[in-house]
């Protein structure tokens, strides 16, 4: 996620400058060959700024979905904070007994392994993500080698090597975390070191985190539709190709040097309309790894600091950072 307060302009346009350089390009051709042959292929520029209306009102439902997408995400992570706070606060106040101080820790570092697993499982990538502009040094295209190569040592500061070797050939390690948890639970209630309401919450908690966890791999599975996404584009596109035809009917009747600034204008033109349908386009998928994600490596790294602290922990890390502007 991008934290300083604003992108710069030339930073924007280097990420957009592809259809603004082909459309000046297209439209200076289109000029060119007009000027120089004669031809009237010009068209009125009022049933194509109808088009044009149309295109924009589809790009900002396109816009605004995405933006549910995303803001959706935040708050899900948002709610895993608050009830990793509870259940942090719950084993601290709740747990006694003998060895009741090493319980805590153990309770706590498992749930900060099913944090450490959820996260790189969402980082995974799928066929309709942008996998070429995860980004640098942040992530890359082999993420997936490092989920596999991996995680296994991130969780290993957590959990022991024979709870990991549980997770072997499971296809949801973060599940069955959360399983491994629960059972646990219910043994440290068998051996009476809380009793059974708040055992009661304990389970309350453990389905409030399944509960994040799947509506995080709804958001993660499940893409924007792609008929939505597809026509956005397509629909841009054929107002971009329309749009230099129309500036010749504006600019046909006026000075020379007016008539060869219609290029540049519709090169603006289409890069706006460009524009607004990449933002629509890298907004929809929240956990990606590119420029606009909800950074849940520095939202887990802040939950891990709250619990490690709730046990007087030692060697706690420094919260996350922003590098080059962005949060992971």
């Amino acid at each position: 996620m991008y934290v300083n307060k604003n992108y710069g302009f030339w930073m924007t346009f280097r990420w957009s400058y592809k259809p603004f350089l082909f459309g000046f390009l297209y439209a200076l051709i289109i000029s060119f060959l007009a000027y120089v042959f004669n031809l009237s292929f010009n068209l009125p520029w009022q049933p194509l700024s109808v088009i044009g209306i149309a295109v924009a009102f589809y790009l900002g439902f396109k816009n605004n979905s995405s933006y549910d997408r995303t803001w959706e995400a935040r708050k899900i992570w948002g709610e895993i904070v608050n009830n990793s706070r509870s259940f942090g606060a719950a084993v601290c106040s709740f747990v006694s007994g003998v060895n009741s101080e090493a319980i805590k820790k153990e309770l706590i570092y498992r749930h900060i392994a099913w944090l450490t697993a959820l996260r790189y499982q969402l980082r995974l990538s799928k066929e309709w993500e942008h996998k070429g502009m995860r980004l640098n040094k942040l992530f890359n295209a082999t993420v997936c080698d490092s989920y596999i190569h991996q995680l296994d040592g991130e969780l290993l500061k957590f959990i022991s090597q024979e709870e990991l070797a549980k997770y072997n050939k499971i296809t949801n390690v973060a599940t069955q975390i959360i399983r491994e948890q629960s059972e646990r639970l219910q043994e440290l209630r068998d051996q009476n070191h809380f009793e059974d309401f708040r055992h009661m919450e304990f389970h309350h908690l453990i389905s409030e985190f399944y509960n994040g966890q799947g509506k995080s791999e709804r958001i993660k599975t499940f893409p924007f539709p792609r008929q939505y996404a597809s026509t956005a584009l397509w629909l841009t596109f054929v107002f971009a190709f329309l749009v230099p035809f129309g500036m010749l009917d504006i600019f046909k009747n006026m000075a020379e040097w007016m008539y060869w600034i219609s290029p540049l204008l519709s090169a603006l033109v289409i890069w706006v309309f460009f524009l607004m349908e990449k933002i629509g386009d890298y907004s929809e998928n929240p956990f990606e790894g590119t420029y606009n994600d909800v950074p849940i490596t520095a939202i887990s790294r802040t939950i891990e600091i709250d619990l490690r602290e709730m046990i007087n922990d030692e060697g706690i890390p420094e919260p996350a950072k922003a590098e080059n502007g962005f949060l992971l």
